[in-house]
């Protein structure tokens, strides 16, 4: 039953919480998004169908004391998607680490005050679950990243701690409300917006020649479609709880770039070279000290090694069938090119 409450979506501008925006309108929901300028920078939300009746877009910053009060009033659901997304950045403590936990402490702060809210439903990521492939290690909802820390890989530490600050939370606060939250793996697929998703910044680097070959890694991609659907579904099953790993198929890189090649790219500057042997591995690990540091160490933790997980838990649970991650590849392409991030070829 929908709630004729406003369902409150922090970060309503983000390439997966745009799609969350536009999903709830589509069901009948009110919807009040925070963002952090004025409502009329964000014309893609503003028009989307169901918008001019019934979403309300607010100013709230992560790092403020009870910024997020007024947005949570009368909200029975949350779904928290605000975050910084950056590597290499000069202060990790500063930049990541202090918004991804302290507004993560606000909302949840915000949504105790408020007394009517009934669930949460918060975006982590795979970077909660673990920052590097393990030889024979299938990850799930059960495992925790113990690895990162402010001088590895400081995003995925950044989400490690808010995620766990948020449970935490849960566990000694005992608030009326419960948590659920969903944990994407790398997220692709046609934006809303005309910001750059990080991931897709991926595909578009691939090619436009930064790779000088194609290394031995492989990466769990899902559509943000169907994350945003994850979302959806958690806030509305009441039998949802705990985390869902959210990822449909992995690719290596030498199969994305052969997608590429056959699917109408190969005009573009994609590798060509094959670096994905024993001795290329070496020779990318070498390479990787002539990098900025994050980018790096993820080099140096990633490549020449199988990411595996088990998905089965949100395919069970909340009966996610993931899309065809070619398609949603050849999609985010065509994307890339119709806003201006990639050139016509």
């Amino acid at each position: 039953m929908i709630t004729s409450k406003p369902v409150c979506v922090t970060g309503a501008s983000g390439f997966i919480a745009a799609y969350i925006v536009r999903d709830l309108l589509r069901e009948g929901y009110r919807v009040r998004g925070t963002v952090r300028k004025s409502a009329e920078n964000y014309p893609f939300l503003l028009n989307l169908p169901g918008a001019e009746e019934r979403l309300e877009l607010v100013k709230a910053d992560l790092l403020q004391a009870n910024a997020y009060d007024r947005a949570v009033e009368g909200c029975d659901y949350v779904i928290h998607t605000a975050s910084p997304y950056e590597i290499n950045v000069k202060n990790p403590q500063e930049d990541l680490v202090d918004p991804a936990v302290n507004g993560t402490e606000s909302i949840l702060q915000s949504c105790m005050k408020s007394g009517g809210v009934k669930r949460v439903v918060f975006t982590s990521s795979i970077a909660a679950i673990t920052d590097e492939p393990e030889s024979s290690k299938v990850f799930t909802e059960k495992d925790w990243n113990t690895m990162s820390s402010l001088d590895r890989h400081p995003y995925q530490y950044s989400k490690t701690l808010a995620e766990r600050a948020a449970w935490d939370f849960i566990m000694q606060k005992k608030p009326a409300f419960d948590l659920v939250v969903i944990n994407p793996f790398m997220v692709v697929g046609p934006s809303l917006g005309p910001s750059l998703n990080t991931t897709n910044q991926i595909i578009r680097d691939i090619m436009t020649g930064v790779y000088p070959g194609i290394m031995d890694i492989n990466w769990g991609f899902v559509d943000v479609r169907d994350v945003a659907k994850a979302h959806l579904l958690a806030m509305s099953n009441g039998a949802a709880s705990g985390r869902y790993l959210c990822s449909g198929d992995a690719m290596h890189m030498r199969d994305l770039v052969a997608l590429l090649k056959s699917s109408g790219f190969r005009k573009y500057a994609l590798p060509k070279l094959d670096l994905s042997g024993k001795a290329g591995t070496l020779l990318m690990k070498l390479l990787s000290f002539t990098q900025p540091k994050d980018t790096g160490t993820y080099i140096r933790t990633n490549v020449g090694r199988t990411f595996r997980y088990d998905n089965a838990k949100i395919r069970r649970e909340l009966g996610i069938s993931f899309m065809d991650i070619k398609q949603s590849i050849i999609e985010t392409v065509e994307d890339m090119v119709k806003w201006g991030h990639l050139p016509k070829r």
